[in-house]
């Protein structure tokens, strides 16, 4: 051996004194490292800085219950309404709670698949609410990626099952009539205006627990104004206040889903005979649809972006739908 590669050799072992590490290890590390590299000392470096720093982004992480606690702190901080939160939160601790091992998960390691696995086994009976889990799912990666806990959404490969909407029949003349005359009692007056506003324009249930009488009525030209902060979507729009000589009590009431139960209750909804969900809405936009035949202006008056959910839930096909749809808007 030649004295160039003794003295090498020699400054090899002051090099490896420093790092406390076994000659053989650091020569076997360094045989792995060359054979990544295809014999080259350039590539061979590189394989190894890369592999750092993949360690290091391994390392910057949070397990998915901590992400879930920074999306819901940064939707509180945005001040996103109070059913927003409440429904995100529910939605995450199902997850964790039907995926044992989910909470404590890093989710840097959270793939594609894994994602499927979990919606699948927390809401794979409810193919509407797979998709909105998905999307909440996929809201805690933007926040992990936002604090490069992760490097990329694993939600976003994930397929969004086909909902299909199933029509709703409306209620019929004698029901709406039975629940008018229930509002004028004077137990339930405060909720006629509420119940008005259900079926004679087509708000939300949550939309008129938001309104106020004052400022989003306009008495005199009648119209109501669905304020964006008071919108479901999000989007604000006008309705027009029809039959509004009919509402002789002008308020919302406190407590309004208690009382919006009892009312339904009190007219005849119960055990035996279920309250479909969403029914005053659909009554307003079957009836709506089959009196005025008027798709563009019923779709700007439910606030829809397009006319495919009328076509497919709202409007209910059943024959015989004119005659009590006159009779509903009396024209």
């Amino acid at each position: 051996m030649n004295t160039e590669n003794t003295e090498s050799e020699r400054a090899a072992l002051e090099v490896l004194k420093s790092t406390g590490i076994d000659v053989l290890e650091a020569a076997l590390v360094a045989r792995e490292a060359l054979e990544c590299g295809r014999g080259r000392v350039r590539r061979a470096r590189e394989c190894v800085r890369l592999g750092a720093e993949e360690m290091r982004k391994r390392e910057k992480t949070v397990t998915f219950r901590k992400a879930v606690e920074a999306a819901l702190e940064e939707r509180e901080k945005k001040n996103r309404r109070a059913r927003t939160v409440t429904d995100f939160r529910y939605y995450c601790k199902r997850l964790m709670v039907r995926n044992p091992g989910l909470a404590e998960r890093r989710v840097r390691s959270i793939t594609s698949d894994d994602c499927r696995v979990y919606l699948q086994e927390a809401y794979g009976e409810s193919p509407s609410q797979y998709r909105k889990a998905r999307a909440i799912l996929s809201g805690v990666f933007s926040t992990a990626i936002k604090h490069d806990w992760c490097d990329a959404n694993p939600v976003s490969r994930v397929e969004v099952p086909e909902v299909i909407e199933k029509p709703i029949e409306p209620l019929t003349i004698e029901e709406v009539e039975r629940l008018e005359e229930t509002a004028r009692q004077p137990e339930h007056q405060d909720m006629q205006l509420s119940l008005h506003l259900m079926l004679y324009c087509g708000i939300r249930p949550t939309e008129v627990s938001r309104i106020d009488p004052e400022r989003d009525i306009d008495w005199q030209n009648q119209r109501v104004v669905v304020r964006p902060t008071t919108s479901k979507t999000g989007g604000g729009r006008v309705v027009p206040l029809r039959k509004a000589d009919a509402i002789t009590v002008r308020t919302i009431p406190h407590r309004w889903v208690q009382r919006w139960r009892a009312l339904r209750k009190a007219a005849g909804w119960g055990q035996s005979h279920a309250w479909r969900q969403d029914v005053c809405r659909h009554t307003f936009a079957t009836y709506h649809a089959a009196c005025f035949r008027n798709f563009a202006a019923l779709q700007l008056e439910m606030g829809h972006r397009d006319s495919s959910l009328l076509r497919t839930r709202y409007v209910y096909a059943g024959n015989g739908t004119e005659a009590p749809a006159l009779r509903y808007f009396r024209v």
